[in-house]
């Protein structure tokens, strides 16, 4: 999830932001330093704005998220644009070419992270995650430890239990919900339950029962709505109008602390005494309690335990589960491709449940997949990277200071990249005309995951899950819509991830 970025502004935010203005105007001219130096840099084009505040006051009056207001503006300016946001240089790019470059061909360079809001740092623990580390030694420690020793391909298969127990709870659980309200479900929510149950499982060492699944989710979605930006991420000189804000978000870090602590320690305990309680016989938390980190003595403290753990599931619930219920649309928007799914089941395992095994001979199924990131990847921009030195793009200046935004959406969408590019075609991938290395290496046209140095860790992980899900999915039910909707309007809202709005409720009928 892209972290510096703001969607909408709510009422309170809008009423501090106009109630400071006449005190942010008055300061202008104390404020401004004559003979800036942002004024020699060759930046991007990007639409005039007013000193000091720059293109904010723009984009939150604009009423539209912030997506669409880069959407809307990209015809005008370009695929490498501007947005000057308070005290942040937003450098936002939209095509392929560009992309490439930046994360590829000059990747060491584009590796690093903007500075951070004080509210993030708060539970980030000033940049201790894989995912907002600086480019260095935290990061490679962090990064390594966990591609090595949680998501390798052998590490994973040692999770398969886990996934087959998961699912199973999944079916179950639309199975209920379709019995108890005339076959209708909410595809979002089991299906978010499913991976978020796996991912503690991995996590923590354990299965959990339902209670502690819903207790520890409800959790960790308090802090993701805790660290949506704010007016004075952009503005620092804004923060007194946001103090009861930044109390809410130290008390949502106790409360984070309290909640993931009491595992931690039992994991432990667990392993020292050899304890049998302990479901699991291994766990990213085994990974960690003793990680040495390249330029320190001391492993992670209970804090930055919580932090890590935090985001190893955080960054693979919503992402996986959003995923899903977009794939549920589009097989009930063209129920060809669920039948045509639904028969490569049949014909590669029969009447037996799906094994994730089975998933390497479903050449189908996969065209799907990659089709659905393409059409719909998790958010709309990667996660911000930053420069570790002054560089240049496009022909451009690129500033250290400088947030380097990738537009995922309009970069999988490139005529010059696509044949069609706003159709929905799993055959694309399948006719050996069209191509696509979801990793970025040997050309960007769809990078779901980023790519480069600071390439989501879990891709692989990730992709596992959405086709193991999925085919258990249209294996055990049709998916139809219900009479009352219409399958050709996709709208979306941003939630943490991309998500359909409204959320996807679909009728079910058990396969035969």
């Amino acid at each position: 999830m892209a972290s510096f970025l703001p969607s909408t502004l709510s009422s309170d935010q809008n009423r501090i932001l106009l109630t400071a203005m006449a005190f942010i105007i008055s300061a202008i001219i104390f404020l401004v330093p004559k003979g800036s130096k942002s004024k020699r840099l060759n930046l991007p084009p990007g639409p005039p704005g007013w000193p000091v505040v720059g293109n904010l006051f723009q984009v939150a009056g604009s009423g539209k998220p912030f997506f669409q207001y880069v959407r809307d503006i990209v015809p005008v300016y370009g695929p490498i644009l501007t947005l000057k946001m308070g005290t942040r240089t937003m450098i936002i790019i939209s095509s392929p070419e560009l992309a490439h470059e930046a994360l590829i061909e000059k990747g060491q360079v584009f590796a690093t992270r903007p500075r951070e809001n004080p509210t993030r740092k708060i539970f980030s623990v000033n940049k201790f995650t894989v995912n907002s580390a600086v480019y260095g030694p935290v990061w490679r420690s962090l990064r390594r430890n966990m591609v090595q020793n949680m998501l390798s391909n052998s590490r994973l298969k040692e999770f398969r239990g886990v996934r087959d127990s998961a699912v199973d709870r999944m079916i179950d659980r639309f199975r209920s919900e379709a019995e108890s309200n005339q076959g209708v479900v909410s595809v979002l929510k089991h299906a978010r339950f499913a991976v978020f149950c796996i991912l503690a499982s991995m996590c923590f060492g354990v299965e959990m029962d339902g209670d502690d699944i819903e207790r520890l989710d409800q959790m960790m979605k308090t802090v993701l709505i805790t660290l949506d930006p704010r007016i004075d991420d952009y503005l620092p000189i804004l923060a007194p109008f946001f103090s009861k804000q930044r109390k809410r978000a130290l008390e949502v870090r106790e409360e984070q602390l309290n909640t993931l602590i009491p595992y931690i320690e039992a994991r432990r305990s667990a392993l020292r005494n050899g304890s049998d309680k302990m479901a699991m016989s291994f766990s990213y938390l085994d990974t960690l309690y003793d990680l040495k980190i390249e330029g320190r003595k001391s492993t992670p403290t209970n804090e930055e335990l919580v932090t890590l753990c935090s985001e190893f599931i955080n960054g693979g619930t919503d992402t996986t589960a959003t995923a899903l219920e977009w794939a549920i649309a589009r097989l009930i928007e063209k129920p060809e491709i669920q039948s045509r799914i639904y028969d490569e089941i049949k014909s590669t395992v029969g009447d037996r449940k799906v094994d994730e095994k089975d998933l390497e001979g479903m050449t189908y199924l996969s065209a799907v997949t990659k089709e659905l990131l393409r059409k719909h990847p998790p958010t709309y921009f990667s996660l911000t990277h930053a420069v570790t030195e002054p560089a240049t793009l496009g022909g451009y200046d690129v500033p250290t200071d400088a947030n380097v935004e990738i537009f995922l959406s309009s970069i999988a969408e490139d005529h010059q990249a696509w044949s069609d590019p706003k159709e929905f075609n799993p055959d694309r991938f399948l006719s050996g005309k069209e191509t696509a290395d979801i990793t970025g290496v040997k050309g960007v046209k769809m990078i779901p995951f980023g790519a480069g140095r600071r390439i989501c860790p879990g891709l692989a992980m990730a992709s596992l899950h959405i086709d193991l899900m999925l085919a258990r999915m249209v294996q055990e039910f049709q998916w139809m819509s219900l009479p009352s909707q219409k399958m050709s309007d996709f709208s979306e809202k941003l939630e943490f991830t991309v998500v359909m709005n409204p959320a996807l409720q679909a009728l079910i009928t058990a396969r035969q």
